[in-house]
């Protein structure tokens, strides 16, 4: 009786192991925003370092940029403008967990986008700014 009981735990625990794991990574969020922007516009090429750094570092009507809070040195730590709370680095090459949750990337690019555009973000702006901050180096 007690070998059956075991039977199933041990047989879901092996079929468990053997599912993929997903490691979100910059490079996979790029390549949804890829496609998401290919899908928007068949004629997206590539994404941009300097229009990256160029949304990064510049006003967009508002009062804000991404620079604002994260500093123009995205290795560096940023200070939010409001509340003053201390923001690790938004590269991944200074910050090893950015752009590793989906969860995090959504709510945080659809909270500041909104703060700095007054509007969400499009895939190919998305893709600019991530292409630029994996260029920054510490």
């Amino acid at each position: 009786m007690q070998r059956m009981t075991i039977l199933p735990i041990v047989t879901g625990a092996f079929l468990l192991g053997a599912l993929p794991v997903r490691a979100d990574t910059p490079q996979s969020f790029l390549e949804e925003y890829r496609l998401a922007a290919k899908a928007q516009n068949p004629s997206f090429k590539a994404f941009s370092v300097t229009a990256g750094e160029n949304f990064y570092k510049n006003k967009h009507g508002g009062d804000w940029s991404c620079a604002t809070c994260h500093t123009d040195n995205p290795t560096a730590e940023g200070k939010h403008t409001v509340t003053g709370k201390s923001i690790q680095p938004i590269s991944p090459n200074a910050n090893p967990t950015r752009f590793t949750d989906p969860a995090k990337v959504s709510k945080w690019f659809k909270r500041n986008c909104n703060d700095v555009l007054k509007r969400e973000c499009t895939p190919e702006e998305k893709g600019n700014v991530l292409t630029y901050l994996l260029s920054v180096k510490p």
